[in-house]
């Protein structure tokens, strides 16, 4: 299964299998996924609760493993990687959005989004000149120096989408990106979310139940009975 509008394979997934043992029973979450996808390409998985749609994101992220098979992301077999080097792969390498926003209550948007380059050795003038010109790309500039509790739960979640792209990863992955917001708000941000992945040529992965933000991706793929396969229209 690939994509080939837009550049050079950056993700391939050969034949992945996950289990997991629950007391006497094995549950066979995956069952065999095979994907490609290209530098450039967004791509939406849909599918019902517990079919496996956030382990899979998990392990192409590097915070999970496989049972059998293997990820590649550009030259890197991350299913070979040590705990060392997947932590360097998922600080440089990955930028994550999850359902709930994860920014450190003490910390403004501006830091927040500044504080990943900085730990990853981003000069600090370097990284807030960054992080502002994200904030920017989220309609967040006149924020910067609010802390999360004076923000709203759709503006937080603009400050995460920008964060998320500050280490300049190659791979963007989104989990649930829009489930705690209203409708109007779920739409800003996947608006942005959309608008920031083609302005900075992102590859993104986003696990959604939302079929407004599914139809905004140029692959629209259903995880379902552990295999994965392309929607129909």
């Amino acid at each position: 299964m690939n994509d080939e509008r837009n550049g050079q394979v950056l993700i391939r997934i050969n034949n992945i299998v996950k289990n997991y043992v629950s007391g006497n029973e094995t549950l066979h979450i995956l069952k065999g996924i095979n994907l490609e996808i290209n530098e450039g390409i967004t791509a939406a998985i849909s599918g019902q609760s517990g079919s496996g749609k956030s382990t899979l994101l998990n392990i192409i992220g590097g915070l999970d493993r496989t049972d059998e098979g293997s990820v590649i992301i550009g030259n890197d077999e991350i299913t070979s990687l040590s705990e060392k080097e997947i932590s360097v792969y998922r600080s440089k390498k990955v930028g994550f959005i999850f359902q709930f926003h994860y920014l450190l209550k003490d910390f403004t948007a501006l830091e927040n989004i500044m504080l990943p380059a900085y730990i990853a050795g981003m000069k600090k003038k370097e990284a807030a000149e960054r992080a502002k010109a994200l904030l920017a790309d989220v309609r967040m500039e006149d924020r910067k120096s609010h802390f999360p509790s004076q923000l709203s739960g759709g503006e937080r979640q603009r400050v995460a989408v920008a964060r998320s792209m500050v280490n300049d990863p190659a791979l963007i992955l989104a989990d649930e990106p829009t489930g705690n917001l209203d409708p109007q708000n779920s739409e800003i941000v996947t608006a942005l979310l959309y608008e920031s992945a083609q302005k900075w040529n992102k590859t993104m992965i986003v696990v959604t139940h939302d079929k407004k933000v599914a139809a905004r991706a140029c692959m629209q793929l259903v995880l379902e009975n552990g295999r994965l396969a392309e929607a129909l229209a």
